[in-house]
């Protein structure tokens, strides 16, 4: 009997051995061993997995590369998990490193480093699985990191969702193209939910999930799982399975096919199937939804989306248009320049109705009423009321923006109707066909008039300004007005027209010498944006330098914001910032030449007299040529202003308007300058002052005895600590500021503004 048991223990452990050793060569023959490299664009950009089904490595970005993890013996690249997907693009000059100290990291052509993982140990070496997960080994062969454990928009068999931070999600890509994080993500809750909801930083809410498998009853540690067999399930603590959420794998089984779940970049969660005898395409096995307008935030702000018999579309509300015609996820913004309660003398308001589209219930106030038209006066009678939905004799009034919108399926009856401002799209729809044929003769006889009239003006105009320009070149070489069409003036003219320049809305210039004033002119005369001071023209005279600007009758953003003796509205602030924010968007992105202003603050901001602000004093500007990012210049700007980059002899780009915007921003917001010495000492630098209140969750302290949601008080804050980061790179673009101030981008929370620790970019 000893005998026995002495040959069954010694066949076991055989048996062992021999399974040790077919696993460990297995292993050794994809083992990555310290010292290895991968480089973009050579024959050596990646690592496969032993059977050659999955590569780690650098794959095609954009205008860069990625590292990910992705498919190899399919014809069509399909990438499943991609290392830090929300950092741009990387150039083709980075190189990956498995170091001979044991660290996974990016290094670029400067040196500087960039870990790909966060492993607790340093490796002895790596490996590619067969499974698709990217691992590394220390001295014991016990995996110490891996990629499983950080999923991204895929699951792959035999890899779970688990109810803890960095393994609990799935969230979307931007695009079939670009794997950044999208829109929307599944979320394995520790109530036991799996749960699909939109991807926002603040306000997430219960109510906004748009699919979930109803197991909120089952406790914590319920954890997803794929395995090889296409079998979609959930497991509870104790290994039972509490639900089948698809068995997609019934009919392939004995097959040799493969299958991932993915929650695409429309929102659906789909689990697919691919042969591998056939190499057919993908095949969807399963969808957690078939309404394609299901998915919550599909469409951006002010829009909302619509199946139209195909489907999915996004539909801008009446007077509004898209953000981006090219993607038109991205939301509506008003098509008129209408702000706030207050309306102008010759301005209409109509309305308009559409039916069966529900929204975020985030109304302001609900009041019960009989019929649609009630709603409508009562909505017309409250000056804050955009938007107003009638359902079971309830008007529930609404602020601009909205969100959510998608068409509702079979009888629920919902009517949006829609404030819509003279100007705007909406406001002309609906007319009849007499009308038009009416304003179209109307307008031929006007046209054909005004065509007769404009000839006639513009020969007497071309002879005037040829006398101006004879006049004043006798003063002085003009040469560098050659690209600049605008109005010269006399002195004696300007001289007369301001009172002896005592009622003074010019710019002197005479002190700043040649250079500043030839370049503001070339700057600005050539600029033309609702937010930028208009350049009407200059006088070149002598020793006289002056720029002719129109008249701003509100004085500076400075005077409107510290010396006035009432405090602007929360809504007038906020439509400065959007002011500002747009007007150096269009200096850095849409005018003919990129243009950083150098000088952003308080008094270079001039108010109309319907209080919008707009940028003014280009002398300290730069002009960037059409193959430039950055620039290197002496120092420019105002102090306690300008970006920390000019006190390090760091090239300047447009991010340095970014960082004076967002001191400016955290003042237009407290209404107090970033630097006061009469408040107690926590106070004395607003920006620490605003970090700190952000921490402690007491932003209030910061907008006392004011009308404002907390909500946008905290994004309003967290946008300006993001734009004064220290790191140029890491402040958002000005276009990503004004979306995330419009609502269509979330702002995340923001790191310490002066911290030097590497962080993230917004994205």
């Amino acid at each position: 009997m000893a005998e026995l048991m002495s040959m069954a223990t010694m066949l076991l452990f055989l048996l062992l051995i021999t399974q040790f050793s077919i696993t460990t060569a297995q292993r050794n023959d994809s083992l990555i061993s310290l010292g290895s490299s991968l480089s973009p664009g050579t024959n050596k950009s990646y690592w496969l997995s032993n059977s050659g089904q999955f590569a780690f490595g650098f794959y095609q970005q954009g205008d860069g590369f990625a590292v990910g993890i992705w498919f190899e013996k399919m014809e069509e690249k399909t990438v499943v998990w991609t290392a830090k997907r929300d950092d741009p693009p990387l150039p083709q000059d980075t190189t990956l490193l498995l170091s001979g100290d044991g660290r996974l990291f990016l290094q670029d052509e400067q040196g500087r480093q960039e870990h790909i993982s966060n492993a607790s140990q340093l490796a002895a070496s790596a490996s590619m699985l067969d499974s698709g997960n990217f691992v590394l080994y220390n001295s014991n062969s016990t995996i110490i990191w891996q990629s499983f454990d950080s999923p991204t928009d895929t699951l792959l068999p035999g890899q779970r969702l688990v109810p803890q931070e960095g393994r609990n999600r799935l969230i979307s890509s931007v695009s079939e193209t670009n794997h950044s994080s999208g829109r929307f993500q599944l979320v394995m809750q520790s109530d036991g939910n799996l749960v699909q909801y939109p991807v926002l930083s603040i306000g997430l809410l219960p109510s906004h999930h748009y699919w979930n498998t109803e197991t909120y009853k089952a406790g914590d540690n319920v954890t997803l799982n794929l395995d090889p067999n296409g079998w979609l399930y959930l497991l509870n603590s104790t290994g039972s399975n509490i639900k089948n959420i698809s068995d997609a794998g019934r009919s392939h089984l004995g097959k040799n096919v493969l299958y991932r779940m993915i929650i695409d970049v429309n929102g659906l969660l789909r689990l697919y199937s691919h042969s591998m005898v056939q190499n057919d395409d993908w095949v969807v096995e399963w969808v957690s939804t078939n309404n394609l307008c299901d998915p919550t935030g599909l469409c951006g702000l002010n829009s909302y989306c619509d199946l139209n018999g195909q489907g999915p579309y996004c539909v801008c509300l009446p007077g509004f248009d898209f953000v981006d015609q090219d993607q038109k996820g991205l939301g509506c913004e008003r098509n008129s320049s209408t702000y706030g309660c207050g309306t102008k003398n010759d301005e209409r308001v109509t309305f308009e109705e559409l039916t069966g589209i529900a929204w975020e219930e985030n109304s302001y106030s609900v009041v019960s009423l009989d019929n649609k038209n009630a709603c409508l006066e009562e909505c017309s009678r409250d000056c804050n009321c955009e938007i107003a939905l009638f359902q079971n004799q309830q008007c529930s009034k609404k602020k601009i923006p909205l969100q959510f919108g998608k068409t509702t399926q079979g009888i629920v009856l919902i009517t949006t109707i829609i404030k819509v401002h003279s100007g705007e799209v909406g406001a002309r729809k609906g007319r009849n066909e007499h009308g038009r044929t009416g304003i179209l003769i109307s307008g031929i006889a006007i046209s054909t008039f005004g065509l007769i009239a404009l000839v006639v003006s513009g020969i007497l105009v071309c002879r005037f300004r040829m006398w101006e320009y004879k006049r004043i070149g006798n003063h002085g070489s003009n040469k560098f007005l050659e690209d600049v069409t605008l109005r010269p003036y006399a002195y004696a003219e300007l001289e007369k027209a301001t009172n002896g320049f005592t009622d003074q809305r010019l710019e002197r210039v005479i002190a700043d010498g040649e250079r500043e004033f030839r370049n503001e002119m070339k700057v600005i005369g050539k600029t033309h944006h609702k937010n930028l001071v208009k350049l009407l023209g200059y006088c070149h005279e002598g020793t006289s330098r002056l720029l002719v600007y129109e008249y701003m009758t509100n004085g500076s953003l400075a005077d409107f914001l510290f010396r006035s003796e009432t405090k602007p509205t929360w809504e007038e602030r906020n439509g400065i910032v959007l002011n500002i924010a747009k007007g150096i968007l269009y200096l850095h992105e849409e005018c003919e030449t990129q243009i950083i202003h150098c000088d952003i603050k308080p008094e270079n901001i001039l108010m109309d007299e319907q209080n919008c602000a707009k940028i003014a004093d280009f002398g300290l500007a730069k002009l960037l040529m059409p193959d430039q990012s950055r620039t290197y210049t002496g120092f420019r700007g105002t102090r306690g202003y300008v970006a920390p980059e000019w006190h390090r002899n760091m090239p300047i780009t447009v991010q340095a308007d970014v960082y004076s915007f967002g001191i400016v921003l955290l003042e237009i917001v407290c209404c107090r300058r970033s630097v006061e010495m009469d408040v107690p000492e926590d106070k004395v630098i607003l920006a620490n002052w605003v970090y700190d209140c952000f921490l402690d969750g007491e932003l209030d302290k910061l907008v006392e005895d004011e009308d404002a949601e907390k909500i946008e008080v905290e994004k309003m804050m967290k946008l300006g600590l993001w734009c004064i980061q220290e790191e140029p790179s890491v402040r958002p673009s000005m276009k990503k500021v004004c979306l995330m101030m419009e609502g269509t981008i979330e702002v995340p929370p923001p790191p310490n503004p002066t911290s030097s620790v590497s962080i993230v970019q917004i994205e």
